[in-house]
């Protein structure tokens, strides 16, 4: 059976903690690989290589840095199909869908590529008699990124290709359910020209979330992942004095206006709401039609298209989507479906009986629908993580924008109309981090900023775009003058440029 241990120095090294956790196949439920869980020791030999690495990248010139990034962007291009059938293999998500996680990763090393205009500091001549100003981008040193398991290629990508184009030396800990893809991008920047260190993937569990957040000579981290875990994180971060940036769960909604084209409404609902078997952040979870005639004509398009989903294998190229990533996210999911069922909500589509038929022992499940569902409900409150979609009749557009921005939870959020008024007011007065008008799932695109609000991010910067740069530096600012014309004598009171 293949063994995963960790990446550091720049190469793959065997695990020495002596446990290891099962990396499972999610189409036959077969275990596919063993890989390592570090020790805090472990952890703190990749800080140490990481932080002997870093001064000489730092030192090495923006564009130098660029052309490593440019280098890794076409050797991912070229590993396409591979790093996607490993990705599918080990999380269950179609081949197609994994293309799409790995293309939306490398949008943002292709970003990073501009890191030389992108670490460009401001400069103010005569700012003062004889006095100029000026700023400078300067890396932190060893940062790190805490990643999930739905998007294994991405979200690396986004954490680790901006802080290492910044000059920072990385430590990645991605998940122990999924460790395959990490593992092969850490390698291919090193074929990019990386020096050994700079990038170290070390894989584990609490221990090495906990031996990260502890480390003194890390000084950033990274996470994204279920809201418990990203406030526990944030909070011990900030204990030990690191920058910390932290993404949580979320419920993002989709409200149909009366005047929607309710056609494209339900393709979007079924796409946003199924695509990877709802294993994504940005998942259409609550569906909100604006009056019981929109409600009526939504639900009898959305149920025979919910019975009608195709469910394969990860490597079915018609599969509509796949296994969900292990048994236990199939209970899971299932015993929401209970608990809306005991609240009183309506399953129109029940999803928790399907068998796929020659793989019984995988991790499937069929999509279930609810209807009538209230904001009082668990089934509304809490974060499903599955294909179950959930609708929430609104008499009118004031409740239907009252519901996601009253939410717990902020991170998307979508309406669909053909009114502009409309549109322009919701997207306004939204109380939610990132907005869609007629597109379902609002993920920008790398040179804007990803971040949800309230319990869906904590921190004060997002991922990728402008504020990525930010976040992977520190800015110092420089005043200057030079004695020519200067005259001597000590002056006691606040300097000004009077």
């Amino acid at each position: 059976m293949r063994s995963i241990g960790h990446f550091i120095g720049g190469k793959e090294v065997k695990g020495t903690s002596g446990r290891t956790a099962d990396v499972f196949e999610p189409m036959t439920g077969d275990v596919q690989a063993k890989v390592a869980l570090a020790s805090k020791a472990e952890v703190r030999a990749a800080v140490e290589n990481a932080r002997a690495a870093q001064p000489e990248w730092a030192a090495t010139n923006p564009q130098r840095r660029a052309r490593v990034m440019m280098k890794f962007v076409e050797l991912v291009q070229r590993d396409y199909d591979k790093l996607a059938e490993i990705l599918a293999r080990e999380h269950g998500k179609t081949v197609p869908d994994a293309k799409g996680d790995i293309q939306r990763g490398l949008e943002v090393a292709e970003f990073a590529c501009g890191i030389p205009h992108l670490m460009k500091g401001e400069y103010t001549e005569g700012a003062g008699p004889g006095i100029d100003i000026y700023s400078m981008r300067q890396p932190l040193g060893v940062v790190a990124g805490i990643t999930p398991f739905n998007f294994p290629a991405m979200i690396p990508m986004w954490k680790f290709a901006p802080a290492i184009a910044c000059g920072n030396a990385f430590i990645l800990k991605p998940s122990e359910r999924d460790p395959g893809v990490p593992m092969a991008l850490a390698e291919l920047m090193i074929e990019a020209g990386l020096p050994a260190g700079i990038l170290n993937v070390v894989n584990g569990d609490k221990e090495a979330v906990d031996a990260i957040l502890d480390d003194p000579d890390v000084k950033a981290i990274g996470f994204v992942g279920s809201t418990p875990i990203a406030q526990y994180i944030y909070e011990r971060a900030a204990q030990t004095g690191k920058r910390c940036q932290c993404f949580g769960g979320a419920k993002n909604h989709a409200i149909i206006m009366p005047d929607a084209d309710m056609d494209q409404a339900v393709d979007a609902l079924i796409g946003a709401g199924y695509g990877s078997a709802g294993e994504r952040c940005m998942a259409v979870s609550v569906a909100v039609p604006v009056g019981k005639t929109t409600a009526d004509r939504l639900m009898e398009k959305l149920i025979p298209r919910v019975e009608s989903l195709k469910i394969g294998t990860s490597v079915d190229p018609s599969a509509d989507y796949g296994p969900l990533v292990t048994r236990e996210a199939v209970e899971k999911v299932k015993s929401y479906i209970d608990i809306g069922v005991k609240e009183g909500a309506t399953l129109a589509v029940d999803g928790r009986g399907f068998k796929m038929q020659g793989y019984e022992n995988g991790f499937y499940l069929g999509g279930s629908l609810f209807d009538n569902v209230t904001k009082d409900m668990r089934i509304y409150k809490e974060e499903i993580f599955g294909p179950v979609l959930s609708v929430v009749r609104a008499k009118d557009y004031h409740e239907a924008l009252a519901l996601p921005s009253d939410h717990d939870y902020g991170n998307g959020v979508a309406i669909f109309t053909r009114d502009g008024d409309t549109a322009r007011d919701f997207a306004a007065k939204v109380n939610v981090g990132m907005v869609g008008v007629n597109v379902p799932i609002p993920v920008p695109i790398a040179y804007y900023t990803f971040g949800g609000w309230k319990k869906s991010g904590f921190g004060d910067l997002n991922q990728h775009g402008p504020d990525s740069v930010r976040f992977y530096t520190k800015t110092k600012t420089v005043t200057s003058r030079w004695p020519s014309g200067v005259k001597d004598g000590a002056e006691f009171s606040i300097p000004t440029m009077k």
